[in-house]
């Protein structure tokens, strides 16, 4: 008894000692979580092509890597940052020539308030706008800065990864405590996981923010490609979605006097635009994989409040990981609980 009980201080020894060190490697390294999660992301996302390269095509494994790194900037992360710079252009623009614009704002309001009574705009409100606006491109820059090094970071890890491919992927086959078939289920559930979250989200905000910039140009706005970027980018967003665009948009077209053109836009946002989601989501759940709406909202907030901006996709890819750790402990802890129960020692 006295061999088992100290057996059993050192292993409890040894898990705590394995924790703490866990826990301080965690607060230290944390600001490279996002990179982290981007490399596992770009990892799923192009093994296969890796792959193709180094076995069937007998490329030298740093050149494959090279290559599918290159790749995957000039496909997916070069055209998201030509489209965030132009935000980024339009917003500094804006901020810069603000007295311009708060008259612009002034009037629209006055012609609001004429028309239906109603002051959306009080000097209050219209101090507190000025306030946020005083702060968003330091953030902004910030943003831009930390997308940058997270991109850095991404490939430094996302290189290792490719380039130790199969060796990577057999010890983790090896080591991962768990029953065959859960560590099978694992790797698949986290391909379609990673897809459906990494993919699905981005390609569905893209075709609905087409959609809208279509409808923009069709009924006239300024700048439709612009207007549709910034609703692709809007679709994002939990809740309110594409609506915290073509809303005011239509607006403020029907305060300048252009009332059926005003009301075009918002029933093509409502009945069009709105409908997009559903649609192409219900589409790519059937190929892809389905992501539950509550997983994206949450996941969203979640991911803003944790990664910034970058956590629109990692947020949902984290909660998804979540539950599919919940499954997997159920799988392999729920029949040996119930055999124990049955069969108390």
């Amino acid at each position: 008894m006295g061999i088992i009980q100290n057996q059993h201080l050192k292993q409890v020894g040894f898990i705590i000692l394995i924790l703490l060190l866990g826990t301080l490697l965690f607060l230290e390294l944390s600001p490279f979580i996002p990179g982290f999660l981007g490399a596992v992301t770009f990892y799923v996302l192009c093994r296969r092509v890796m792959f193709y390269l180094v076995e069937k095509r007998r490329w030298p494994a740093p050149a494959g890597a090279a290559l599918v790194m290159v790749l995957s900037f000039v496909i997916i992360l070069l055209p998201f940052g030509l489209l965030f710079n132009m935000l980024a252009s339009k917003a500094s623009f804006a901020i810069e020539h603000y007295a311009d614009l708060a008259g612009s704002i002034k009037q629209l309001n006055g012609r609001i308030q004429q028309s239906v009574g109603f002051d959306p705009l009080s000097p209050e409100r219209m101090q507190q706008m000025q306030s946020k606006l005083a702060i968003v491109v330091p953030n902004l820059l910030g943003a831009t800065f930390s997308s940058i090094t997270s991109i850095v970071i991404m490939y430094f890890i996302l290189y290792f990864m490719l380039t130790s491919a199969r060796a990577m992927e057999t010890s983790l086959h090896k080591n991962i405590p768990l029953k065959e078939e859960n560590v099978v289920r694992m790797g698949k559930e986290v391909h379609t996981m990673v897809i459906a979250n990494a993919v699905v989200i981005p390609l569905i905000a893209i075709l609905q923010g087409t959609v809208a910039g279509l409808g923009y140009w069709l009924l006239g706005v300024h700048q439709p490609v612009f207007w549709g970027v910034v609703t692709a980018f809007a679709s994002l967003l939990p809740v309110i979605g594409a609506a915290a665009v073509y809303v005011p948009l239509g607006l403020y077209v029907l305060a300048t006097g252009g009332t059926w053109y005003g009301l075009g836009l918002l029933l093509y946002g409502f009945l069009i635009v709105g409908t997009v989601d559903n649609v192409f989501r219900f589409m790519l759940a059937k190929r892809i994989g389905d992501v539950h709406p509550l997983i994206t909202i949450f996941g969203v907030l979640i991911g803003l409040n944790i990664f910034g901006f970058i956590g629109i996709v990692f947020g949902p890819l984290l909660i998804s990981m979540f539950l599919l750790l919940l499954k997997i402990y159920a799988n392999e802890f729920s029949q040996h609980t119930k055999e124990n129960l049955q069969h108390p020692a």
